[in-house]
């Protein structure tokens, strides 16, 4: 009775290493949301690592997290380094390409807990007033990443990241809005009085 039990257990662990690394050696993870802002006014918060913890998802995993700012301070070589907590790990992320209005591409690697270099990007496109957002990812699979995404997993843990983060964008630009336009009425000169 036990033989056939461990034949069957060996048979599926051995299915499920062949079809696990039969999965692609690459990876993509993309998510897109509506920005009530003007290209320009979110390609400000993107291209500028230094405004990210306004809305990025990764900057509240670790309070203590330690962040250093190199280069300049936006577009093609702006560099940010973290070190946190085992949950957020170590890295430092590089824009590589920097259209305004348009693109940030961003080399994304990870130090610890696991090394990897991935690349991000963002992409601007105008909707009338506002700005579609496509935040991706991509990179190679390792082996952990070819078993998260068989089962579907890398992709809803990643993507649910990026949908928080697009959506944390927009609360910003929505709250700016409200306070320049806020800014703009105080601003605006009382009516001259009636003769």
């Amino acid at each position: 009775m036990l033989k056939p039990i461990a034949a069957a257990v060996a048979v599926l662990v051995v299915s499920l290493a062949v079809f696990v690394a039969t999965r692609p050696d690459t990876f993509r993870i993309e998510r897109s949301a509506v920005v009530r802002a003007s290209p320009a006014t979110t390609f400000a918060l993107i291209n500028d690592f230094q405004r990210w913890p306004r809305w990025s998802p990764y900057e509240t995993v670790d309070p203590n997290m330690a962040r250093t700012y190199e280069g300049p301070g936006s577009g093609v070589g702006a560099m940010y380094s973290w070190k946190g907590n085992s949950d957020i790990g170590s890295g430092r992320m590089t824009i590589e390409e920097s259209r305004p209005g348009e693109q940030v591409s961003i080399k994304l690697e990870f130090f610890a807990p696991f090394t990897a270099t991935n690349q991000a990007r963002f992409q601007l496109v105008p909707e009338g007033q506002h700005t579609r957002v496509t935040w991706s990812m991509e990179g190679p699979n390792t082996l952990l990443g070819k078993a998260m995404s068989a089962f579907g997993l890398m992709d809803s843990f990643v993507g649910k990241q990026l949908e928080t983060g697009l959506a944390n964008l927009d609360a910003v630009v929505a709250a700016e809005a409200t306070t320049q336009s806020a800014r703009a009425q105080a601003g605006a000169a009382p009516p001259a009085p009636v003769p």
